[in-house]
């Protein structure tokens, strides 16, 4: 359409330079794209083999990041997480724990009064409401779109363990798994998946 872009860093009009100039800029470009993301990425990773949690606490019903950058527990939120967990062990599932936190008028971490089963049952199996913190349970496989995948052995995975104050105690946690492990298998979707490596933190 005879349209030219104008490339200000380098000053480059695409109309004046040929189709082989343009396609070698663009594979520089991405080049230098995938070097910033891996120096990123090898950041990131770093701090998570020396045990320094790496997490997003904002949306995080239950929590808040303190000045010292541990996570810190919001009392009256921390209540919603044990009467979901509670609900669970006596048996109720996602959708009846959702219905009674809506009936109930239990806003959810946005402040909306309709709760997600999904978000329910993430909660469930969230490690972080012990007072662990699992770090790269999902990463970033292709650095141009951001593509997220389920690390389920591909990269390793790290545990810290007594990172901050916990809000369920074990025996609770470990029953809600029991209890969703039961219910998985009820339903006939469990995956075998090779272990993926772990280093743990005390």
């Amino acid at each position: 359409m005879n349209i030219g872009v104008y490339i200000e860093n380098g000053g480059l009009n695409t109309l004046n330079i040929s189709n082989s100039m343009i396609d070698q800029l663009a594979a520089l470009d991405q080049a230098e794209s995938h070097f910033r993301s891996e120096n990123i990425k090898f950041g990131i990773r770093h701090r998570m083999r020396s045990g320094k949690a790496v997490l997003n606490h904002t949306q995080f019903l239950g929590y808040t990041k303190g000045p010292d950058g541990v996570l810190q527990i919001v009392p009256e939120e921390a209540e919603i997480v044990r009467k979901i967990f509670e609900l669970y062990i006596q048996g109720n599932g996602v959708r009846k724990i959702k219905r009674y936190l809506e009936e109930h008028g239990i806003e959810t971490v946005t402040g909306k009064a309709e709760w997600s089963t999904s978000t329910i049952d993430r909660m469930l199996s969230n490690e972080k409401y012990i007072g662990e913190v699992r770090m790269q349970k999902t990463f970033t496989a292709d650095f141009m779109t951001g593509r997220r995948e389920k690390n389920i052995g591909q990269l390793a995975s790290y545990l810290v363990e007594d990172a901050h104050e916990p809000i369920i105690d074990q025996e609770t946690f470990e029953l809600a798994q029991q209890m969703k492990g039961s219910i998985k298998k009820q339903h006939k979707v469990c995956q075998t998946t090779e272990s993926p490596s772990e280093m743990i933190f005390k």
